[in-house]
């Protein structure tokens, strides 16, 4: 793996790494801006590919749902801020869509390294998704999702 790989593993309990980043709509958006309340926080690797549209739907149909059982949604994507105001815009998404150019939140959470697809390896943002608390705690850590099937999971868990 290369030095720009995640290395590390986020678990149930460990602190939510802190980050700042620009929203779809050129405002910062800070985790500490969530404290005492519930979030999902979801990475992705690019907005408008069809898996990557079809889970941002996911969460939007669902949103209703997660809502009421005391979560905000949160998604992280390398994507510029103006292609999420695009992504958000086209596809009526209800949440927050942070920016993490230098995928430096993304590495912190462990989402961001040594992938495979189709037989290619490569680094490249890993689909995840992680639950934290309302003290910034890591419920739960989800490590290569997939797109499809994935937020009716989410919502299981949420209900459990």
């Amino acid at each position: 793996m290369s030095e720009t790989a995640a290395t590390i593993r986020l678990e149930t309990g460990d602190t939510a790494p802190a980050f700042t980043l620009t929203d779809q709509s050129g405002k910062e958006v800070s985790l500490a801006d969530f404290a005492g309340q519930k979030v999902v926080l979801y990475t992705y690797p690019k907005a408008f590919t069809p898996g990557c549209t079809k889970e941002a739907c996911d969460f939007r149909d669902s949103e209703a749902r997660i809502t009421a059982a005391g979560y905000v949604v949160l998604a992280v994507s390398s994507d510029p801020v103006e292609k999420l105001s695009r992504f958000k815009e086209e596809e009526q998404l209800p949440f927050t869509l942070l920016s993490d150019p230098d995928h430096s939140v993304q590495t912190a959470y462990g989402a961001y390294g040594e992938k495979k697809n189709y037989g290619r390896t490569y680094i490249g943002s890993i689909r995840s998704t992680f639950l934290i608390d309302e003290e910034g705690k890591i419920i739960e850590a989800l490590y290569n999702v997939k797109a499809t099937g994935h937020v009716d999971r989410i919502l299981k868990k949420l209900a459990a």
